[in-house]
């Protein structure tokens, strides 16, 4: 099956909404692999926002000891 390309606009979405959307659209990627599809996510900020929210406790713990 070829390339499909969805296009999302917002309209007074807030920072923390559209973080969340995009964390959101990442574990739906995730999930879908299984199933043999590959979603991308490109956005504003996407894999900041992406390696922020992907981060476990200890990760945090470390960064605030350093």
């Amino acid at each position: 099956m070829g390339m499909r390309k969805i296009t999302l606009k917002t309209k007074g979405l807030t920072s923390k909404q559209y973080s969340t959307l995009v964390l959101e659209l990442d574990v739906m990627s995730k999930s879908w692999k299984k199933f043999g599809v590959n979603i991308s996510i490109v956005a504003e900020g996407a894999e900041r926002i992406i390696n922020w929210g992907n981060k476990s406790h200890d990760d945090i713990r470390a960064e605030i000891r350093d």
